[in-house]
This record gives structure tokens, C-alpha cells and sequence, in this order.
């Protein structure tokens, strides 16, 4: 017997094994069997195998050379010698047929047999078309189990079954016969009759998917018989849950469209089948099929596994009764007539889940339980009938109407305001006025007018600047929109438009247009008002649009000639037919925005426009005695008071209060008989307070300078005759104090309460600005304002300061604070960022801050009012300070100052927190009045000082007065610090001795540095109002605003909220400015300029450390050490000032206390820092080039070199900076952190720990020149030289034993006896860490057989 062939054997040795085989005439182990295919049958199958003709390799007459790459001549294949090829049988064919894989079987197309397919010509017909189908023929019943299929498709779906019905008993088999070629499952083989599976229910009657039909003959019956024989047999070979197995399989191999498929191919055939067999039964239904039967087999009646039982369909009730009579009403369709019947009842649904959005046509957001009436067309959208208006897909939602704005649609509103057909304009209008109006912010910023500096809004412009914009924060406002404007004006519409949909409008001729659409087109009210709306949003844009509104051609002379008439014929109830030449309360409302944008448009409109006249018009007759609409009247009064209340704010139109002095007068005396109605009307409420704030403006008028300077001529013009002398609102005080007095009779009725509204808070206003003016008065005698104060806080403010229903009011100050809920002003999803809204279209909660029930608005003018009395009549400060004691204010107080996450800085938040901000400013200047009078508690004054510094960090743009009055007063103020007279340094001094280890040397004195600091309070000060005091212009601007200097006024705009005026770090401001002036210019300032800034910076953060910790939560650590590393970076001889060694090693130690350095995160991103390893790169440099081995420099150099910081850091240091190794002499005691900060964990990286020993082994890194460093890279090699990792890469192995190799041949002794047995860290000891006197037996063998393998091979270099 031959062996096998062996790996080591060549070809001749297989070519000798081939001879040796044929040479003995052995019989082969394998038989080669070649089977005929399937056409042929099993005809050769008794012919014995082939035995003579065997392949013999011959490698006699092979080429030495191979054959040269040439395209061979094409072979043609050549059958065997017993099996010859029919000569009529392409080979192709052939080959295909034989293909057993996978991917013929599905990619195998056989063309349709139509040979024996009969042709069927059209039948002719005598009629020109087909007959008429009369839905009355036949339809008795159909109804009723038709379902929601229409009548076409139950012809249709009968005329199927009609032609594909099997025949009834009479008409059996041999009469009809399946075509030629065909195989239908309804007549199976004789043999298929009885497959079925073992255990299951499924019985097989022949094929069921494949037929073979469009096959030649009989091959299509055999080739679909013998696959459905093979499946059979496999599927019988299979356990049922290998078949539920092999089932998932294929489900998930296949396209489900393919599965529906032959779900419904195979439910289809089966409902034949079933159909068939009844009819066959003897007994069974005849031939003729009604179409009252279902069409389902008795298995499909039956619920399966899974399915869900539907409830019976319910019988419809109409509200009407069918007649046969009327048009196309002889066949009733029940499903058509399902919208005609009721809605069902509404449910509630008792979810915490999502639910799809409904508005109104409106676009107002409803309720989901909201129920409205039918007649208003917003029902039957989407699949709740009963819910009211569209769902969320059917409205304009705010990532569909981003992604609109991006396509153009803005554009597309304004090309079609250029169309011919009034309708076109009319519906563009609308839908610009929807996509740029918000009704909710009008409604907010109408009811807050006369709220505490109510008319100061912020510009509804987008806040987003370019990048290039945001590095220039030192530069101008106004020079930044003269540097941009030609920028902006060459840009195309839609690029501003992208920016900014206003400017983007602005830019397309929209004015002149709307202009033309007022004046020619005359449009009916609705557009009218919609025209006006969009023209007070862009006046709300900014000072830029607002003048460009002014200053298009006719418009606002059109307006006022056609909406705004003196004289007008009165007309009857009903819709108003037309707008024009009748007074328009928006169009009031218009120039009352226009003016508030500023002082030279409000000149402009009362000079050039006639206002004085239309003024006098609509304020001297009472709202019931305008031939108006009720609500129009008094909304057209309420505006002309506001826009009289706006020109008063700038000085202007006090010529208009001598006309109007009469009438003035006696709408004031009719005010208590309104408030005593029940209930108040809101408009009514309104309007009274509308006309307090005027009053206040004309009374802060008659007491301020009227010497000031004024720069615009036309307003000096108007200002000479717009002087209101004081003896002309001397006489307005007692009657407001009555109507002040009836309002608070309402404050123990919530209900009431609210009801008025803002009345009570604008007499609070209006009582502060007559005792401000009145103490202005040279000619008056400080006597009679101070009886008058005293007189009016006796009778009227200390029982008011006493009663518990306004302690219930500083209870709620926390329930309605925005910063104490910060979700309540969460940015509107749905709005674009080109296109700013307040976002208050579902109005304001009752409890938040313009809620109905909030305090916010009475306690801010309370506030106001006993500041401004504590100012002017210093005996009451003590009695009128009483109000800080309530617990409600003070629980709010804790609130504020505790950390949490501050409210998002969005259009809305800015509007609600200025007002929050007034609140506590003015309680903060409350205090500060009683604390220069008399102590405060220890406790308020702490706490009052706390919400200083946390206010100062809050404050937005508008409010640089309040900042700098901050400055000025509480936050450095004495008073504001009890922990200077309580034991405060004392106190410091111990906590110093408690924290002191038996290794560490005594820290400076931290009691002696605050004592030091409080004494030098002033100089901080001063300090800190050089650098920290906002810009000129705004500071003069805002201080124009709050001290009533109203020719000073610019605007009622506000700067735009972008960021607050302080950054959160703001106590290190002046020490990061000054590392920038010295950084730009080195020498350029002067030693004595730079010790003094540093001194106070940090002195001042050292109290903020010791005593107010929470006003510095902000500011990560990694920040102050930063800020703290500037100091030595500012200048070469900085650090070694005894002063600030002593003030950075007292906040250094600050910042290694064990609550606070496991907070120490240099890897996260710092504010103002770009990369923390590059300003440590730089701070190597810095020390290695000056520092001259000084302590406190290492110090700082040494704390990021800690284990769990970056790695980065400490390459940099034994990579780039090896030479600062030498310097960095502190000693193991004053070492800040425990050293095991510095050993634990081991180090793993490589490259680290080979620097860590070639420092070592070089002697860079030596115990007496930097102790600590060498305890830490003796600590990290020993461990790893040790180690012994199997997971470790080979690489890291090699380097292991390489080192270990290296460190047992080393001949300084000490480093070896080091490396070798090093033991645990420990700072005490001089090397800084424990020795083995004996190796451990572990260590001592690996070293052993190390050792041997060292004498054998030697030490490779590294």
C-alpha cells in the first residue's frame, strides 16, 4: 500500500508515487461517478464507471522557461468520450441548468412561454361605448358587509371572483381542465394528498408559490412538483424549532415587502381553496355566489396568536334621514356619510406623555382640553375628530419655519406684496405679521409700562456677532456700527436675512411698499391693523429701524392724516366698514414706539407731525365721550397718555400739561370713583396708571436742571417751551395719595388686589419722584418735605410695613424669581435665531415675575419710595429699614446668593431679570442707608453682602449706574464685613494652627493679611473702580436713567443683553489687565502702579476666600491658579515683593485645602484661557529664566505636576525644561500637597519614565537640588523596574528589564541602594521616602536571575 505524501517531498517524488501506482494496477480508493442530467433520466445509470481513461501529469516535455503572457487562442470544450453532448444543446444552457448556487436560483429570469397562450380579440360591440353602470343593479345587502370599500371596488373585486370562481358540482373536472402548462394549487397530485408535517397542522396539497407557470409543457408540472417534493422532504427532516428558527431567519434575510407579499399570495389561495371545497361538498352553497358572503376562510375568522379583537363597528347616527328622492343618494354609503354625524365627546387623557401640539388658525397654542365650538372649521384634522384646530404638522412649526426662512419663504411673503390682486397682498401681509409679530409680547410690555422704568425695553435684535466682532470688546458701540454699516449694506437681503429677518426685509424696499399699500390700495381693517403691527415690530428692532420707519417718504404722514383724524363722522354698532379717517389706537401705538427709540424721533414727531393737536384731542375727552368703540376708546386714550409719557421722559411736551392742566385734574379726581367699582375694568386700570406715569415724568420735569445743556436744536427748541414749573404738580400729591390709600384697603383681597392691576405700584412711583423734585426746589423749605414725609410714613407706610398681608407678598418673591426658577425662562424651542422674540405667546403663569399674582412690580416701587424718603429724611432711614427684616425677603435673599445654575440669557430672561435686579438693588441701597446710621446684625449684613456680590456679577447692559453705585457703596463697605469685628482674623489665625502638620512649616498669618486687607479697603476700592467701572458714555447714559436726568436721556432702548457687565471672575480683573498692558508693552508700567494693583487684587480675593466663598463658586480652581501664576508672569521682580509672597502663599494655601484640591481640574476649558498647558509652558520658561530658586515659584511649578493631572505637563517640565530641575528647590516640608498626590498611581508612560531615569542616572535630577522630584522619579522607576505586569507589551518588557539591567550595574551606590529599595514615601524623612533593608524575596529573585542572565550576555544599550 502507497504512502501518502509527505511536507518534504518534491514533484518527482508525487511523479514516481504516480508510476509506482499505475505500475501495480491497484484499484483507486475514490470512484469518480458521472452523472447525466436530469433530462435524460436515469438511462446511463447501470453503465459501470470509468476506469481506463485516467489524468496522468507527464512533466517530460515542460519548457524550462514559462510560457510568454500572450492571449491563448480560445479553447473549446470537449466532451468525455462516454458522455457525447446533444448536438442540438447549448453548452451555456447546459452549465446554467447544472448551476446549483444560491445566486443562480435567484437571479434566474426564463422568459414567458406565450405559444400556447390564446389570442383573444376584442369583441365587437353595436353601442359607440360601454354600457352604463347603474349603482341601483344588484346592490340589495352589499352595504352592509362592505365595509369602508367604495362601490367601484366591490365591482371590481365581484367581477374576480366571478371570473377566477371554481365550477359548482355539475360542472366537475372533466369538463374544465387547467391550462396547458399550468399547475394550480386547487388540483393537486394524487400523491401530495395527504403531506403533512408530524406534529403540526399544516397539511402540504402541492405547491403552493411555485406553479411553473410560463414553462414549455410538462416541465413546468415536473420541475414544480420535484422542488415542492424537496421542500416537503425537508421541512418532515426538521424539529419544530429548527423550522420557527429557520423561519426568523429568512424573515430577516428577506425585504419585507417580499413577506407581505407572499403572505397575501398564499391567504389569497387559501380562501380559494376553502371556497372551492364547500362548493364540492354535497349540500353545499351552489354556484351562484351572493356577494353578502365574506370571502375568508374559516381560519381567518378566528383570532390568531397576537391579533387584536376589534370591537364591532358601531351603527352610525345621522343627523338626518336618508331619502331615497335626492340626488345620488339611491345607494347609501355609510363610511361617506361617517363626517355628518356628532362628534364624540372629548377625552382627557391621563398621560405624563408627549401630545401633539394644536393651534388655532391664529397660530395660538391651545389647550388640549380646550372645546370649541363646530362652526369655527378646526376640527377634523388628523386622527382625533373631536380635538379642536390642526396638529403640530398641519401649522408653521419653528424647525419648519427655520428651514422656510432658509429656503426664501421671507422673500417669497414680500415678492407677493407686489401683486396686482388685492387678495394676494392681503394674505402676504397677514403671513408676514404671523411670522414676525408676537401678540404675547405686546400684551407683556403693554401691562409692565408703568412698572419700575417699565417703558426701558431691550432691542428685539439677534444678539449672534461674528467672531471678529467678539475679540474686540474695547471698542465703541457706535464706532463698531460705523465700521459695519457699509459692511451690511453691500451684503444681499438674503444674507442679512439669514442674520436678521428684519434688516433682511429692510433691505427689500418693504417701507416704501407698505407705504403704498396704505395710501393707494386702501385695504380693508384687518390689513390696516396687520400693516401696523408690523411696523411697531420693526420700530422694536432697534434705533436703526425706527428711524428708517420715520424717515420713509409719506408713511407717517399718511398714518397719522388717515388713522389718526381729529374729527371723524361717528358710526353705528357693528364691524367697522373701514379704517380710514378714524382714530386707530395702533397706529397711537406706533408713534408711542417710534419715540421710545429716542429723544430726536420723539422731537421730530411732536415738531413735524401735528401730535400736540391729536394729543389734546384724544386726552381731553373722556374714553365714554369718543364716538367710539368702548374698547377702542379706551385703548386709544391709554396709548395717547403713554406717548405723552414717553416725550415727558426726555423733557418734552410740557407745554401740552399747562393746556391740559383742567382736564388733567379731573380725570385724577374721578380715579377713586373708578377704582371703587366692582370689579375694575382692566382697561380702565390701565389707563389710571397709564396716567400716574405720565404725572411722574412731568414731575421728575418740573425738578430737574433746566440748565443742562442740550446738543439737538430742534429739541432745545422744543425744551424752552417745554418747561413744567413746580407750583404746576405741586398740587397732584394729595389726590394720588388718596388713590393710593383706596388701593391698599384692596391688599388683604387677593382678588381685588389684583384686579387693579398696576395702579398701586405707579402711585408708589409717582410719590418718589414729587418728594425727589420737591427736595430739588431751591425756593421751597426743607422743613415742609420733611413734615410731609414724616407725616405721610406714619399714617400711611409703617402700618403697611406691619401688616401680614405684605409678608405674604415677600413670601412669594421666591415662588415668582426667575433666578430662583430658572426653567422659567427656558429659551422657546421654536425660535429662529435670526428672528428674536420675548416668547410669551401662551402669556405669563400667575406666579412668575408678570404674572397677575407677582410682587414684584408693588414691592420694587415700595422700595423705590422709602429709598427715596431715606435719602432726603435721614431720621426715617432706621424706621423705614424694617422692611428688610421681613423673613420673606430674607428667605429670598438666601436663595439668590446659594449656587445653582443661573437662568439662560435669552430675549425673555434679560426682560424679566432686569426687573428682578431692581428689586435687589434698591433693597441693597436700602440697607446701606440704615448701615451708615446704625449696625446691622451680623448675620443680615453678611447676608447682604453676599447678594452685593452676587448682583454685581448679574447686572446686564443698561444697568452701569447700579454697578458703579455697587462699587461705591456695599461692596466695599465696612459695614458689609462683621467678620472684622467678630473674631474674623482671629478665627483665620486658628484655622491656620489646626491645619498644620507635624512636617509642615508654619504658614503666613492669614489673620493679620485680612486685618491688613480691612484696612485697606478704600485703596481696593479705588483700585477696583479704575478697572472695573463700565465705559464712559454707557455709565453717563444708564446714570441719566436712574437719577432722572431727563434732557441727559438718549433713548428708552436698552443695549443689547448679549453678556452681563462683569465677567464671573471679575475680583481678578485688574490683575488679568494688567498681565495683558505688560504683556503688549514690557516696560510701559511703572514698578509702583504694578505692585499696587497686585497688592489690592489680592488682598481682595483673600477676603473673598476667607469670608465670602460662595461669591467665587463660579470660578473653578484651575481658574484661580491661573490667575494666580499672571501674578509672577506680569513682571520679573513681582513675586519677590514681601507682600505678595505672603498674599499668594496665603491663597495657594487656600487652594490646597482638602475640600477644595479634589475640585482642582486642569484638563477642563477655563474662561479666558485658551490652553492651560501652554500658559504652564510659558510659566517654565518664566521660572527657569528668573525665579532664581525661590519657594513659592516652585511651589506653583510643582502643584499641576501631580499623578492625576495631565501628562503633558510633567514632559514638558523633564523634556523641554530639564534645566529648571536644578531650581526647583523647595524642601519636602513646605511642599503644599501630601507627596503621595505626586507618587500614586504608579506612572505608565513610557516615555516619561525613561526621562524620569535618564535624569537620575545623568545626575540632572539629584535629592539636594530638587528633593521633591527626586522622591517622585525614584518612587515611579523602583515601581516600575519591578513590575510585573503580564499584560505589559513587549515593548514596555524589554524596556523593564533594560532599566532594572542598567540600575543593578549603576555605580553610584546611593541612587542604586535607592532605585533597588525603595520602599513607601514619606516626607518626613530627608530622601523623602522609606528604604527596604532587605530586598523582599519576590524582588530579590527576579534580580537574581536577571543578574545571571547579565553576566552571560552583557547590558544592551538603550
Amino acid at each position: 500500500m502507497l504512502s501518502r505524501p509527505k511536507p518534504g517531498e518534491s514533484e518527482v517524488d508525487l511523479l514516481r508515487f504516480q508510476s509506482q501506482f499505475l505500475a501495480a494496477g491497484a484499484a483507486p480508493a475514490v470512484q469518480l461517478v458521472k452523472k447525466g442530467n436530469r433530462g435524460s433520466g436515469d438511462a446511463n445509470s447501470n453503465q459501470p464507471p470509468l476506469q481506463d481513461h485516467r489524468d496522468v501529469v507527464m512533466l517530460d516535455n515542460l519548457p524550462d522557461l514559462p510560457p510568454a503572457l500572450v492571449p491563448s487562442p480560445p479553447k473549446r470544450a470537449r466532451p468525455s468520450p462516454g458522455h457525447p453532448l446533444p448536438e442540438d444543446e447549448d453548452p451555456e444552457e447546459r452549465l446554467r441548468r447544472h448551476d446549483q448556487h444560491i445566486t443562480a436560483v435567484l437571479t434566474k429570469i426564463i422568459e414567458r412561454d406565450t405559444s400556447s397562450v390564446a389570442v383573444k380579440l376584442p369583441v365587437p360591440s353595436a353601442v359607440a361605448f360601454p354600457p352604463v353602470f347603474h349603482r341601483s343593479r344588484d346592490t340589495q345587502g352589499r352595504s352592509a358587509t362592505s365595509g369602508k370599500r367604495s362601490i367601484f371596488a366591490q365591482e371590481i373585486a365581484a367581477r374576480r371572483i366571478s371570473e377566477a370562481r371554481v365550477p359548482s358540482v355539475g360542472e366537475v373536472v372533466p369538463n374544465l381542465g387547467p391550462p396547458e402548462g399550468a399547475v394550480t394549487c386547487e388540483t393537486p397530485a394524487p400523491r401530495d394528498q395527504g403531506s403533512q408535517l408530524p406534529g403540526s397542522s399544516h397539511s402540504f396539497q402541492g405547491p403552493n408559490l411555485v406553479t411553473g407557470k410560463g414553462l414549455r409543457g410538462q416541465e413546468a408540472e415536473q420541475e414544480a412538483q420535484t422542488i415542492h417534493e424537496e421542500n416537503v422532504a425537508r421541512l418532515q427532516a426538521m424539529a419544530p424549532e429548527e423550522i420557527l428558527q429557520e423561519q426568523q431567519r429568512l424573515l430577516a434575510q428577506l425585504d419585507p415587502s417580499l413577506v407581505a407579499f407572499l403572505r397575501s399570495h398564499s391567504r389569497t389561495q387559501e380562501q380559494t381553496g376553502e371556497k372551492a371545497s364547500e362548493e364540492q361538498r354535497p349540500g353545499g352553497p351552489s354556484a351562484n355566489v351572493t356577494k353578502e358572503e365574506p370571502l375568508m376562510s374559516s381560519s381567518a375568522n378566528k383570532p390568531k396568536k397576537g391579533d387584536k379583537l376589534e370591537p364591532e363597528a358601531p351603527v352610525l347616527a345621522l343627523p338626518m334621514t336618508l331619502q331615497k328622492e335626492w340626488l345620488h343618494m339611491d345607494t347609501v354609503e355609510l363610511e361617506k356619510l361617517h363626517w355628518t354625524q356628532d362628534l364624540p365627546p372629548l377625552r382627557r387623557q391621563q398621560t405624563q406623555e408627549r401630545m401633539q401640539a394644536r393651534f388655532s388658525l391664529q397660530g395660538e397654542l391651545l389647550a388640549p382640553d380646550v372645546d370649541l365650538p363646530t362652526h369655527l372649521g378646526l376640527h377634523h384634522h388628523g386622527e382625533e375628530a373631536e380635538a379642536q384646530a390642526g396638529e403640530f404638522g398641519d401649522r408653521l412649526a419653528g424647525s419648519v419655519l427655520s428651514l422656510l426662512l432658509d429656503a426664501g419663504f421671507l422673500f417669497l411673503l414680500r415678492f407677493s406684496l407686489d401683486d396686482r390682486v388685492d387678495g394676494v397682498i392681503a394674505a402676504a401681509i397677514r403671513a408676514l405679521r404671523a411670522l414676525l409679530v408676537a401678540p404675547g409680547d405686546e400684551e407683556l410690555l403693554d401691562s409692565t409700562f408703568s412698572w419700575y422704568h417699565g417703558a426701558l425695553t431691550f432691542p428685539l435684535v439677534p444678539s449672534q456677532e461674528d467672531k471678529e466682532d467678539e475679540d474686540e470688546d474695547e471698542e465703541h458701540p457706535a464706532e463698531k456700527a460705523e465700521r459695519k454699516s457699509p459692511e451690511e449694506d453691500s451684503r444681499p437681503p438674503p444674507d442679512l436675512a439669514r442674520h436678521d429677518v428684519i434688516k433682511g426685509l429692510l433691505a427689500t424696499s418693504l417701507l416704501p411698499r407698505l407705504r403704498y399699500v396704505l395710501e393707494v390700495t386702501y385695504p380693508g381693517p384687518a390689513v390696516v391693523l396687520d400693516i401696523l403691527a408690523v411696523l411697531i415690530r420693526l420700530a422694536r428692532h432697534s434705533l436703526e429701524s425706527a428711524t428708517r420707519v420715520l424717515e420713509c417718504p409719506r408713511l407717517i404722514e399718511t398714518i397719522v392724516r388717515e388713522f389718526l383724524p381729529t374729527s371723524w363722522s361717528p358710526f353705528g354698532s357693528g364691524p367697522t366698514p373701514s379704517l380710514y379717517k378714524v382714530p386707530c389706537a395702533t397706529a397711537m401705538k406706533l408713534l408711542r414706539v417710534l419715540a421710545s427709540a429716542g429723544r430726536n424721533i420723539a422731537a421730530r414727531l411732536l415738531s413735524s407731525f401735528d401730535l400736540r393737536s391729536r394729543l389734546c384731542r384724544f386726552i381731553a375727552e373722556a374714553p365714554q365721550e369718543l364716538t367710539l368703540p368702548p374698547e377702542e376708546a379706551e385703548t386709544l386714550s391709554i396709548e395717547a397718555l403713554r406717548l405723552w409719557a414717553v416725550a415727558a421722559s426726555y423733557g418734552q411736551g410740557g407745554d401740552l400739561y399747562r393746556e391740559l392742566y383742567p382736564v388733567v385734574m379731573r380725570a385724577l379726581q374721578v380715579v377713586p370713583q373708578e377704582l371703587s367699582t366692582h370689579p375694575p375694568q382692566p382697561l380702565s386700570m390701565q389707563r389710571i396708571a397709564s396716567l400716574l406715569t405720565l404725572l411722574t415724568q412731568l414731575t421728575l420735569a418740573a425738578g430737574s436742571n433746566p440748565a443742562e445743556t442740550i446738543s439737538n436744536s430742534v429739541e432745545a427748541s422744543l425744551s424752552v417751551t417745554s418747561l413744567v414749573t413746580w407750583t404746576q404738580v405741586s398740587g397732584l400729591q394729595p389726590l394720588v395719595e388718596l388713590c393710593l390709600r383706596q388701593t391698599l384697603k384692596l391688599l388683604s383681597r387677593p382678588e381685588m388686589w389684583r384686579a387693579v392691576g398696576p395702579v398701586p405700584a405707579a402711585c408708589l412711583l409717582f410719590l418718589g419722584a414729587f418728594y425727589q423734585a420737591w427736595s430739588q426746589q431751591p425756593s421751597s423749605c426743607p422743613e415742609d418735605w420733611l413734615q410731609d414725609m414724616e407725616r405721610l410714613s406714619e399714617e400711611l407706610l409703617l402700618p403697611l410695613l406691619s401688616q401680614p398681608t405684605l409678608g405674604s407678598l415677600w413670601d412669594s418673591l421666591r415662588h415668582c424669581s426667575p433666578l430662583c426658577n430658572p426653567l422659567s425662562c427656558a429659551p422657546a424651542p421654536e425660535a429662529p435665531p435670526s428672528l428674536v422674540s420675548l416668547g410669551c405667546s401662551g402669556g405669563c403663569p400667575p406666579f412668575s415675575l408678570a404674572g397677575s399674582a407677582s410682587p414684584f412690580p408693588f414691592l420694587t416701587a415700595l422700595l423705590s419710595l422709602l429709598n427715596t424718603m431715606a435719602w432726603i429724611h435721614k431720621g426715617l432711614c432706621g424706621q423705614l429699614a424694617a422692611v428688610l427684616a421681613a423673613p420673606g425677603l430674607q428667605k429670598y435673599f438666601l436663595r439668590c446668593v446659594a449656587p445653582g445654575a443661573a437662568p439662560p440669557l435669552t430675549p425673555f430672561s434679560a426682560w424679566a431679570l432686569r426687573h428682578e435686579y431692581h428689586l435687589q438693588y434698591l433693597a441693597l441701597a436700602l440697607a446701606q442707608k440704615a448701615a451708615t446710621l446704625q449696625p446691622l446684625p451680623a448675620t443680615h449684613a453678611a447676608l447682604y453682602h453676599g447678594m452685593a456680590l452676587a448682583l454685581l456679577s448679574r447686572l446686564l447692559p443698561g444697568s452701569e449706574y447700579l454697578a458703579h453705585e455697587l462699587l461705591l457703596s456695599c461692596v466695599f463697605r465696612l459695614e458689609f464685613l462683621p467678620e472684622r469685628t467678630s473674631g474674623g482674623p482671629e478665627a483665620a489665625d486658628f484655622s491656620d494652627q489646626l491645619s498644620l502638620g507635624s512636617s509642615r512649616a508654619p504658614r503666613c498669618g492669614q489673620g493679620a493679611l485680612l486685618a491688613q486687607a480691612c484696612q485697606d479697603l478704600p485703596s481696593i476700592r479705588s483700585c477696583y473702580l479704575t478697572h472695573c467701572s463700565p465705559a464712559q458714555a454707557s455709565l453717563l447714559a444708564s446714570q441719566a436713567l436712574y437719577r432722572a436726568e431727563l434732557r441727559r436721556l438718549p433713548t428708552l432702548l436698552l443695549p443689547v443683553p448679549t453678556e452681563p457687565l462683569l465677567p464671573t471672575d471679575w475680583p481678578f480683573l485688574p490683575l488679568i489687565r494688567l498681565y495683558h498692558r505688560v504683556s503688549d508693552t514690557p516696560s510701559g508700567v511703572p514698578p509702583t502702579d504694578t505692585v499696587g494693583t497686585a497688592m489690592r487684587v489680592l488682598q481682595w480675593v483673600l477676603v473673598l476666600e476667607s469670608w465670602r466663598p460662595q461669591a467665587l463658586w463660579a470660578v473653578p480652581p484651575a481658574a484661580h491658579l491661573a490667575r494666580l501664576m499672571c501674578v509672577f508672569l506680569v513682571d520679573s521682580e513681582l513675586f519677590r515683593e514681601s507682600p505678595v509672597q505672603r498674599l499668594v502663599a496665603a491663597l495657594l494655601a487656600q487652594l490646597c485645602q482638602p475640600q477644595v484640591l479634589p475640585n482642582l481640574n486642569l484638563d477642563c476649558p477655563l474662561p479666558g484661557l485658551t490652553s492651560f498647558p501652554d500658559l504652564y509652558a510659558n510659566f517654565l520658561d518664566h521660572f527657569e529664566a528668573v525665579s532664581f530658586g525661590d519657594h513659592l515659584f516652585g511651589a506653583l511649578v510643582l502643584l499641576p505636576l501631580q499623578r492625576r493631572f495631565s501628562v503633558t505637563l510633567r514632559l514638558a517640565l523633564f523634556g523641554e525644561h530639564v534645566g529648571a530641575l536644578r531650581a526647583l528647590s523647595l524642601p519636602l516640608t513646605q511642599l503644599p500637597v501630601s507627596l503621595e498626590c505626586y507618587t500614586v498611581p504608579p506612572e505608565d508612560n513610557l516615555a516619561l519614565l525613561q526621562l524620569y531615569f535618564r535624569t537620575l542616572v545623568t545626575g540632572v535630577l539629584r535629592p539636594h537640588w530638587c528633593p521633591v522630584l527626586y522622591a517622585v522619579a525614584v518612587a515611579h522607576v523602583n515601581s516600575f523596574i519591578f513590575s510585573q505586569d503580564p499584560q505589559s507589551s513587549d515593548e514596555v518588557k524589554a524596556a523593564r528589564r533594560r532599566m532594572l539591567q542598567k540600575t543593578w550595574l549603576l555605580a553610584d551606590e546611593g541612587l542604586r541602594q535607592h532605585l533597588l529599595h525603595y520602599k513607601l514615601p514619606n516626607s518626613t524623612l530627608p530622601e523623602g521616602f522609606e528604604l527596604y533593608p532587605q530586598l523582599p524575596p519576590l524582588r530579590q529573585h527576579y534580580l537574581q536571575r536577571l543578574t545571571s542572565t547579565v553576566l552571560q550576555n552583557g547590558v544592551s544599550e538603550t
